[in-house]
């Protein structure tokens, strides 16, 4: 064991970040997207052999964070016959990738023979080759819609091109020069990472390095586990949903968490999530993972070093072929929406812990755009996504921040500039603006998302969307706390407002000279009961036109004068009537199946007609349940004629979720959603065909 002292070992390991930041300018400087240079959609590593992440900086969790699965991916596959000059490539959802458009280069460096470090480039190439441009689609059945699969192979052989494989790659994506300027970016930066790291082994030799290496690693593990030893050892569960569409019929699938602490490690386990499903929200384990790491990372230990000694104390468990844990041949396209879904259920959980170091609900989902199509004007084909960023979930010591990227989206920017967009595609921006009423209402607000609409100068265009949270709105935290607005993506024909059929999932949309397209992204969820926030916040939101005075009075209770100043009278009065109107209703024990569903599950809540009517809610309509712990469950209403009585049968996860036990009682309140096609959400006709038929 070679003795490293605390100076080296500082210098060693910030040296090996400053080479991923010399990596990122390098990217950043030669890279052909623009999802890449303006986005900076893209994130660098240096990983062991092992495939531990030695280094990172401000890259993207989505990406480096499964990256290890990818890299162990790669070892397995090629073991001894790893080569110096040898050049890997990968994209492939079931092998240590995230979905196809992201591709991750692979460069081993060698030292004195040995294989030492594999520098990584993973970056999203605008189009991989899917069935509509830029490889995004909201309606895919199979990953073979959604562009081409590269397992782990060979791009570079000793140092010599594989002229076979890259002319199959670039032959079956649009835009194959740009796809070849991002290669060869990649690997630009990949030869700086080395000639870096060589220099560093030559300096220091490589038992320092190496020691440096692990002692980096051991003392973020340490960090880590200090920080759930204070955690009491227990077990927290939580569900949520994605929104899955089954021939145009809202189908939600369920997520499942079950988190246990153990002493100075964690157990997420995801039993009872959802089968995969004929439709883009699945993923990996190291994806669903990822969610959990962010979620956990965040809330701990916000501000120390992310390196691969964090993952020892995680442990993740899946179901095989479910949407955490995707097996052939069911699409993965919406890894980022079923990773920020694990990122819910794991505030979800440690809000029965921590409740005063969670937020609400984040915005959760990417909500990517993509446009695409082939310019007359140009000559060639374009592709170009846009993912405008929305609400982070309100704190107990702030408000969430607005139109900004969610923590597990990294140094990702919140939205391309007007002067890049007009540049690159034959799009105009008509407008780009904070979309008001779109934070969850609490004491602490929400953070709001934005309204962006592009409209389209030349001929002709296909129009893709892949997002979640268009149905189920982010949840708030706390008693009284709401959710925030939902994605929303619309467009305008002729000058008309036209609604799509499947909120949040588009698949290549016909638009033609002068459409427009609408992005409207989520708020976050509130924190707190809003009849508890400060009177004044509310009217300098008002003034600020990030809340209506409609919502300040219905939401918040609070009332104004003529002259804009609050009315604290009618405040009082108003506040008093909105806790007067809370309905709460008390809880009976019941473990018969709550779930429901043809491909997917969604929970009911079984009422009583007398019930249905006093509250107002109909069947199919989407209910949240608040109880002792902070974050809501969430279910569909069925109104059942043979129920008599007000009482709310829950099993005993859901009663788990809320901390209450048979009898007590909880917070009833319908949530709002968009018009839907027949049978409306959670209930598709085959439901409503065995319904009748038992």
């Amino acid at each position: 064991m070679t003795s490293v002292d605390p100076i080296t070992l500082e210098v060693v390991s910030e040296g090996f970040i400053a080479i991923v930041r010399e990596m990122r300018a390098t990217v950043t400087r030669t890279a052909y997207s623009s999802a890449v240079y303006e986005l900076d959609d893209f994130s660098c590593g240096l990983f062991a052999p092992n495939g531990e992440l030695v280094a990172q900086f401000n890259d993207i969790p989505s990406h480096v964070i499964p990256a290890p699965w990818g890299v162990r991916c790669t070892m397995e596959d090629f073991g001894d016959d790893i080569h110096p000059g040898d050049i890997f490539l990968l994209n492939d959802s079931y092998r240590g990738g995230t979905h196809l458009n992201d591709v991750t280069l692979l460069y081993p460096v060698f030292h004195q023979g040995k294989l030492f470090m594999l520098p990584m480039v993973r970056s999203h190439w605008g189009d991989v080759g899917g069935m509509e441009p830029g490889s995004y689609s909201g309606e895919a059945t199979n990953i073979y819609q959604e562009g081409l699969r590269i397992p782990p192979i060979k791009l570079y052989e000793r140092g010599k091109v594989n002229t076979a494989a890259m002319a199959l790659i670039l032959s079956n994506m649009r835009q194959p020069d740009v796809r070849l300027g991002d290669i060869h970016s990649a690997i630009g930066a990949c030869r700086i990472a080395e000639s870096r790291i060589l220099k560093m082994l030559e300096k220091y030799g490589a038992p320092v390095v190496s020691e440096c290496i692990r002692l980096d690693l051991d003392r973020s593990e340490r960090r880590l586990r200090e920080r759930i030893a204070k955690l009491p050892d227990g077990e927290y569960v939580y569900e949520d949903y994605l929104e899955y569409f089954d021939d145009g019929v809202f189908d939600p699938v369920l997520m499942r968490l079950k988190l246990t602490v153990k002493g100075d490690e964690l157990i997420a386990d995801f039993e009872g999530s959802n089968p995969q499903v004929p439709g883009p929200v699945n993923t990996s384990l190291a994806v669903a993972g990822a969610g959990i790491f962010v979620g956990v990372k965040a809330t701990l230990d916000a501000g120390g070093t992310v390196n691969g000694g964090l993952f020892r104390p995680l442990h993740f468990k899946g179901p095989e072929a479910s949407i955490v844990d995707v097996r052939r041949d069911a699409p993965a396209g919406a890894h980022a929406e079923v990773r920020k879904r694990a990122v819910s259920v794991a505030l979800g959980a440690l809000s029965q812990i921590i409740p005063d170091l969670v937020s609400g609900d984040l915005c959760g989902t990417s909500f990517p755009n993509n446009m695409g199509g082939f310019s007359k004007r140009r000559h060639r084909s374009w592709a170009y996504l846009e993912v405008p960023a929305g609400g982070n979930g309100g704190l107990k010591a702030t408000d969430g921040s607005s139109a900004f990227v969610n923590v597990d989206h990294g140094n990702v920017r919140s939205i391309l500039t007007v002067e890049v967009l007009e540049q690159d595609i034959p799009f105009r921006v008509k407008s780009c603006e904070l979309r008001t009423d779109s934070g969850g209402e609490g004491a602490s607000r929400g953070g709001l998302g934005m309204r962006r609409e592009l409209q389209l100068v030349e001929d002709e265009a296909r129009y893709s969307v892949l997002s979640d949270r268009a149905v189920i709105p982010p949840f708030g935290m706390g008693m009284g706390a709401h959710a925030s607005a939902q994605v929303r993506a619309s467009l305008v024909v002729n000058g008309e407002p036209r609604a799509i059929r499947n909120p949040g999932k588009v698949t290549g949309y016909g638009l033609r000279h002068g459409d427009a397209v609408v992005m409207e992204s989520a708020g976050g969820g509130g924190y707190g009961d809003p009849l508890l926030r400060d009177p004044e916040k509310v009217r300098r939101d008002v003034d600020a036109d990030y809340v209506s005075i409609e919502r300040a009075r219905d939401r918040y209770g609070v009332c104004f004068k003529d002259d804009g100043a609050v009315d604290v009278k009618a405040t009082e009065a108003q506040r008093k009537k909105i806790a007067a109107e809370r309905v709460f209703l008390a809880i009976e024990a019941d473990e018969s199946d709550p779930f429901e569903g043809w491909k997917g599950r969604h929970r009911v809540v079984r009422l009583s007609e007398a019930l249905a009517a006093r509250l107002k809610v109909a069947n199919a309509d989407l209910i949240e349940l608040k109880g002792k712990n902070p974050a809501p469950l969430r279910a569909w209403v069925r109104v059942d004629p043979k129920r008599k009585g007000e009482k709310i049968s829950l099993d005993d996860f859901g009663r788990r979720v809320l901390g209450v036990d048979d009898g007590e009682r909880v917070l009833f309140r319908k949530l709002e959603m968009p018009p839907l096609r027949a049978g409306m959400s959670g209930f598709t006709e085959r439901d409503a065909i065995a319904a009748a038929q038992a």
